[in-house]
């Protein structure tokens, strides 16, 4: 059985490599990851796992993983920054805050999809201007939810989370592991 990343995500990979996966392929399926009007975080993460999982070409022999995260303030979805100016908004709106990070994954083997998501609460520390240029500067925000990496330098930002530390990277291993050994796929290289 052949492992499909539907992620191009290398934290995604480096984070499979700690449970003995290495995918035979990666193959990012191309949809529209635009939130329907009122939609909720927890529902469209699980929508957009779910419907990656659905658009990833899989033969016969391969499962698909697929997973989507988005940083939620209430009932509002802070999605990969357009632009630095966005970005910044996103960082002052997290300063001193608690909000929440969900994450969905969706693994698929022929027509059966199943999911499992995740959700953590992370506090921000109050952020200096000097903190939030220094950041933006950087451009670790680029393509992360929220604007920030748990895992990069906004690290520094987080004095506490309560939840799933891999889940905030974008992969939760344990809901991973139990989703692919659900269907079937051997973990660890086969040697449990």
């Amino acid at each position: 059985m052949k492992l499909i990343l539907g992620s191009g995500s290398p934290r995604r990979l480096e984070l499979l490599s700690q449970i003995g996966v290495v995918p035979h392929a990666v193959r990012p399926p191309d949809i529209d990851e635009t939130p329907v009007k009122g939609e909720i975080p927890r529902a469209y993460v699980t929508r957009m796992a779910r419907e990656k999982a659905a658009a990833s070409l899989c033969a016969d022999d391969e499962v698909v993983l697929c997973a989507d995260t988005t940083v939620a303030m209430g009932r509002r979805i802070l999605g990969k920054p357009a632009n630095g100016g966005e970005a910044a908004a996103f960082l002052y709106a997290l300063s001193g805050r608690r909000h929440r990070v969900i994450t969905a994954v969706a693994v698929r083997r022929g027509d059966d999809i199943r999911t499992r998501d995740v959700v953590t609460t992370v506090q921000f520390k109050r952020l200096s201007d000097a903190e939030v240029n220094a950041y933006l500067a950087s451009d670790d925000w680029q393509g992360k939810a929220g604007g920030y990496a748990i895992q990069g330098p906004a690290g520094a930002f987080i004095p506490w989370i309560n939840g799933f530390f891999t889940g905030v990277v974008g992969l939760p291993l344990a809901e991973t592991a139990g989703l692919l050994t659900a269907v079937g796929y051997p973990l660890y290289g086969g040697a449990l």
